[in-house]
């Protein structure tokens, strides 16, 4: 096997957790992907395919962390979620994540999240809501992202047989 074809299967197998990545909070997601379309444009042998392949999916990659990022933010700026109750909900995502196995990280942060909410605002209907909200928003950011890094792993992967045919 060639050094080229090693890295090519390598960078193949990071790059899909990375897409896993964008889902699952625990694996790395996105820089995952970036880093992995870096390391395969240098060491994958494709040559100028490569730097193609790495540019294109890079804007893929930076899109999607962008767009999960200002698409949460302003649904939780929206709804007067504060930063708090997000930390407070990703801490009891952690605790959850070791309490509830597979599950535990989902069912953690929304735990968190009402109860923080629950502490701040003094009714539970309003918590509900809010946590709700940030769910949402959460959720909505996650699948941006996902789309945006499947379509950067799909990318990678017609570069891998253009260089293929080509090389």
């Amino acid at each position: 096997m060639s050094p080229e074809t090693l890295v090519t299967i390598l960078c193949g197998l990071a790059i899909a957790v990375g897409v896993a990545g964008t889902i699952i909070p625990v694996l790395p997601g996105s820089i995952l992907i970036g880093a992995s379309l870096l390391a395969w444009a240098v060491w994958g042998g494709a040559g100028t395919a490569g730097w193609v392949v790495f540019a294109v999916g890079m804007l893929f990659v930076v899109a999607g962390m962008a767009a999960s990022a200002v698409l949460t933010g302003r649904k939780l700026r929206q709804h007067a979620i504060p930063g708090r109750s997000i930390v407070a909900g990703l801490a009891a995502a952690v605790v959850g994540m070791f309490v509830i196995p597979v599950v535990g990280l989902f069912v953690g942060f929304a735990a968190g999240l009402l109860v923080s909410e629950l502490f701040r605002t003094r009714h539970f209907r309003t918590a509900a809501a809010g946590s709700w909200a940030a769910l949402k928003a959460t959720g909505l950011g996650m699948l941006v992202e996902f789309g945006l890094a499947a379509l950067a792993a799909s990318t990678w992967v017609i570069g891998v047989w253009v260089a293929a045919v080509n090389g």
